[in-house]
């Protein structure tokens, strides 16, 4: 079977033929640690994580290549707004995003670059630029010159993201000596206060979309197989990166895969909208495994609309398959089922391959009921296959220790827990405090956290 992929730069599904047989190379626009990781974020990372499993399952020797936008303006501004240095701040939010990748059992990348430690890649890529006439120093910023690359043939700028260049705005506020509003900075000329690295331009810092182009090209090559990012990206981040590229006479990326938004109430979640939902705070929810589960349930091109709802029906589906594992007892990983495979190689259609694995589980629980335990094991095989291609193996020791092996337990618990949480509201009621608050500290020193919410009290295991 042959994997197939949407390309956002064609709007096709297209085969995927790597550039080198037996290899693949992907770029990931990763972090720029500014402040503290949120599922929106880290969406990004599960997903494109879950395509580098099935291209190496498949087979292939994956160059993964995950950057850290570890200068720019939003960073500077922060670091400034909480009085500390900018390399620390940086480094601060950069290992929150380790942990939160790690948390969720991303895989670590090939290399991880920053985009401070490829200043000469920068310099030796503008220079590229300005020997073919497509970029400009004015007032020690170097731009790029969009009207001198849209008028050559090659141009394809704004066949990515659909905009016509005479609409496009960089959204830039340094503008000085810019021959027009829709070029936009290779690099930035130095500001008092701000971080400066030498050129032969001048003294200043790099911009954003030079940076991606040199790091890619510089560890993947000049042409590499796929270039991802979320969809905000699109425009001006990767539009600008193509046109870079394409301009210094690099082929770049044969494909463009961008995932969508995590939305709360329809809105893309974001500082500025106040509905951030922190990696931390859902794991007091669930555990690390069933928040993977979740934010890698949805297909990676569809909106994930966040609810806690909607969290804990995926955490129960979760558990299904954990229970059902749990009760055939300990099994090697198998071989996936062909229905599987075809879901993942239609542009890794996960909810496709999760709703072949709940029919294994299904198939797998009624062999148990009817004493056929021989055929439960190799259809619990082959569940760990497909869910260890997915990152949410139940019986991989990545999860060790924080396997719940069925719901049993748990439905026992919520019986004994409710009846306390009862006790505690009639307390309350009757306003007895010291009865009320002996029952909330005897459950959170069982490790049970207790929140009241308008529909009453609900409760959560610690992690």
């Amino acid at each position: 079977m042959t994997l197939r992929i949407f390309d956002t730069a064609t709007r096709s599904l297209r085969d995927f033929v790597p550039v080198r047989e037996g290899h693949a190379s992907i770029y990931l626009c990763g972090a720029t640690p500014q402040s503290q990781p949120h599922i929106g974020h880290v969406r990004s990372g599960v997903a494109f994580d879950i395509l580098r499993r099935w291209l190496v399952v498949k087979g292939l020797d994956v160059a993964f290549v995950r950057n850290v936008t570890d200068i720019d303006d939003k960073i500077l501004t922060k670091a400034a707004e909480h009085g500390r240095p900018w390399w620390e701040w940086v480094s601060t939010h950069e290992r929150a995003f380790t942990w939160a990748y790690d948390q969720l059992n991303v895989l670590p990348p090939s290399v991880e670059p920053r985009a401070t430690g490829h200043v000469t890649q920068m310099i030796t890529y503008m220079q590229r630029l300005m020997d073919r006439g497509f970029a400009y120093e004015a007032a020690g910023s170097v731009y790029f010159d969009v009207a001198a690359w849209v008028s050559t043939e090659d141009s394809d700028y704004g066949a990515l993201s659909g905009n016509r260049v005479e609409e496009m705005e960089q959204g830039e506020t340094d503008n000085q000596g810019k021959r027009s509003p829709q070029d936009f900075a290779l690099w930035k000329a130095a500001k008092p206060g701000e971080p400066s690295w030498p050129t032969p331009w001048g003294e200043g810092r790099p911009g954003w979309h030079l940076e991606c182009s040199a790091m890619a090209t510089w560890y993947l090559g000049d042409t590499f197989d796929i270039h991802g990012g979320g969809l905000d990206l699109q425009f001006p981040h990767h539009e600008n990166e193509i046109a870079q590229a394409h301009a210094a006479g690099d082929d770049f990326a044969n494909y463009w895969m961008h995932n969508h938004w995590v939305t709360m109430a329809g809105e893309k979640m974001s500082k500025s909208l106040g509905n951030v939902l922190s990696v931390p705070h859902l794991l007091e929810l669930v555990r690390p495994v069933e928040l993977r589960y979740y934010l890698g349930s949805a297909h990676y091109r569809s909106v994930l609309e966040y609810s806690e709802a909607a969290l804990q029906e995926a955490a129960t589906a979760y558990r299904r398959i954990e229970d059902f594992l749990g009760r055939v007892g300990p099994v090697e990983v198998g071989t996936w089922t062909e229905a599987f495979a075809e879901a993942m190689d239609d542009d890794i259609s996960v909810p496709r391959a999760l709703a072949e694995i709940h029919n294994a589980v299904r198939a797998g629980n009624t062999a148990l009921a009817e004493g056929r335990t021989d055929d439960a094991a190799g259809i619990a095989a082959g569940v760990r296959a497909m869910t260890a291609v997915l990152g949410v193996d139940p019986q991989d020791e990545r999860w060790a220790g924080g396997t719940q092996t069925s719901d049993a337990p748990l439905q026992a618990l919520d019986v004994l827990v409710a009846a306390e949480l009862e006790r505690r509201t009639t307390a309350r009621t009757e306003k007895d405090w010291a009865t009320a608050d002996a029952v909330r500290d005897r459950l959170i020193a069982a490790g049970i956290d207790v929140t009241d919410t308008p529909d009453g009290p609900s409760w959560s295991l610690k992690n």
